[in-house]
């Protein structure tokens, strides 16, 4: 079979699971994000969209459906930032700042693990702003930039902050403002509460598509090195840490579901996003706002679990035991 074919068998695989999730489940209750309004009921237009995106190792990149409709990436965000901290300081210090658990409440709860005297985990808004506050620059532009930086070597591709977005969030973000300076109040940041907000709201507001995303996804699941471009992110040694609290604290207070369910690292984003490394094998990218009650993406969530079963991905898959529950092989194909 030539290259050709399997792409286009591919691209017609994707296109089949992007048309039997098209259509959001009936019995679901379906929420959209807005920057500066917050969580509603959807109108039809919110929910129309709906991206998916999968990038190899070898660098190929399909997407289907919306899949070059720019969105911000939000939570998904929280992933990149990690990495940068954990290159500036190393694990241990970075640990000693956030942990590693998983709270099991709300992405946005005012909780910190107060045995240990830091938030829980870097995927939680209270973490997020603490690995924020890590960065190493002189100044907000320069930390900034880094963050920036470290995002378009993943991407492969230059990236931008959406300042409408980040303008609407700073305005009417009192929730995180009251987590930092309830952390400045605390101990557990350094830096200036308003700055530290700022930086983490412009990194939550970078505009992807979902063929970066899937790229983003790729470069994880390669140790942190671009594919495409064979460029570096950030130090491969710290690609095990990153994936494995994507594993356990990716996808809000549904992280053990997904785990049991889905079994692969991932990270969503309140604007409906999905970043999804398949260690050593491939990345997926998802956009669909409509969102559930953790605030994940109904269709990415549904949709990837169909791929993970399908190709039997859980990180504790086996064919004797996919066997026994019905489902299929890891050797088989989308189809």
């Amino acid at each position: 079979m030539t290259t050709s074919e399997i792409r286009r068998q591919i691209d017609a695989r994707l296109e089949d699971l992007h048309r039997r999730h098209r259509e959001l489940p009936p019995d679901r209750e379906v929420r959209c994000y807005t920057p500066g309004r917050g969580y509603h009921a959807p109108d039809g237009e919110e929910i129309r969209h709906f991206g998916l995106a999968l990038a190899s190792l070898e660098g190929d990149n399909h997407g289907v459906g919306d899949a070059e409709v720019p969105f911000a990436m939000q939570s998904i965000s929280k992933v990149f930032t990690y990495a940068l901290a954990l290159a500036d300081h190393g694990r241990e210090h970075v640990l000693s700042r956030v942990g590693v658990e998983p709270s099991g409440d709300s992405f946005r709860s005012i909780v910190f693990d107060e045995r240990a005297r830091r938030p829980y985990n870097p995927m939680v808004n209270a973490g997020a702003l603490v690995t924020v506050d890590l960065v190493e620059g002189d100044d907000l532009a320069t930390k900034r930039a880094r963050i920036l930086e470290l995002m378009q070597v993943a991407a492969g591709e230059p990236l931008e902050v959406d300042e409408d977005v980040f303008q609407q969030e700073i305005r009417t973000d009192d929730r995180n403002r009251a987590i930092v300076y309830l952390l400045r109040s605390e101990g557990m940041i350094d830096g200036d509460p308003e700055e530290v907000l700022a930086l983490y709201l412009q990194q939550c507001s970078v505009t992807v598509t979902c063929r970066t995303l899937a790229t983003m996804a790729a470069t994880l699941a390669n140790g942190g090195v671009n594919p495409v471009t064979g460029d570096a992110a950030f130090p491969r040694r710290y690609a095990r840490d990153v994936l494995t609290v994507m594993y356990t604290c990716g996808m809000y207070d549904f992280a053990g579901q997904w785990a049991f369910e889905v079994g692969v690292p991932a990270k969503s984003g309140i604007s409906g996003g999905l970043l999804v490394p398949i260690p050593g094998k491939l990345g997926i990218g998802v956009y669909s706002p409509g969102l559930d009650e953790h605030g994940n993406s109904i269709r990415g969530v549904d949709v990837c679990r169909e791929i993970s079963v399908r190709l039997g991905l859980h990180v504790f898959a086996t064919e004797e035991e996919d066997a026994l529950l019905g489902l299929r092989s890891p050797a088989a194909h989308l189809d």
